[in-house]
């Protein structure tokens, strides 16, 4: 039996990719700089945010999409392809959570990718 997920219309999505820093190289920073161009470039997203916890040597980096199959776009491209077949030789260990947005609110002190569109 193959499970379809019909999205509700309006959904959003987030993509987080939280991981432990390694050694980076020339490669790493090219590969990085067209990973970020590609995802910039799909119909679909919506903006991005990272944060950093100095204390536990994490960072976060929130992709927001306005569908998975966007979300996928990024996913399939070779760069990023490329990137998950070699991220041992930069990264100590990595987790990817992606999750529908339900809400998104503030009182408007800060920008945000989501600002009105929930």
């Amino acid at each position: 039996m193959s499970a379809v997920r019909q999205e509700r219309e309006g959904a959003r999505f987030s993509a987080t990719f939280t991981f432990a820093k390694g050694d980076y190289d020339a490669e790493f920073h090219a590969l990085d700089a067209v990973i970020a161009e590609v995802a910039k470039s799909i119909p679909g997203y919506l903006g991005e945010e990272s944060w950093e916890n100095s204390a536990e040597g994490l960072t976060s980096n929130v992709y927001y999409w306005d569908s998975l199959q966007a979300l996928q776009s990024l996913m399939q491209h070779p760069a990023h392809l490329q990137a998950k077949q070699q991220q041992g030789r930069w990264l100590r260990g990595y987790q990817v959570v992606i999750a529908e947005v339900l809400r998104c609110y503030g009182d408007g002190g800060i920008a945000h990718p989501l600002a009105g569109t929930t």
